[in-house]
């Protein structure tokens, strides 16, 4: 099984490649994506990172609060949308 972690309070130039090399140090990252503005195209400060069950515990862990560029990162498992 896999899951999905919110990151939050992301650089605005954050790649989705950036994002993986900071998680992969943590465990395995499996996909990696960035919440763009729909009009913009531009960052909305925030993405989604998919791990494996046994790594997610760690990763919020060792990332939540840890700096990019910067800035505080906010991670937590991520929670359904509402209907």
């Amino acid at each position: 099984m896999n899951k999905t972690l919110y990151v939050g309070n992301l650089p605005w130039s954050t790649t989705e490649e950036e994002l993986i090399e900071a998680f992969s140090a943590h465990g395995e990252v499996l996909a990696a994506r960035i919440i763009t503005d729909r009009l913009t195209g531009r960052s909305r400060g925030f993405g989604f990172v998919e791990v494996r069950d046994e790594d997610a515990e760690t990763m919020i862990a060792n990332m939540n609060g840890a700096q990019l560029e910067g800035r505080e990162l906010v991670v937590s498992e991520a929670r359904p949308r509402p209907e």
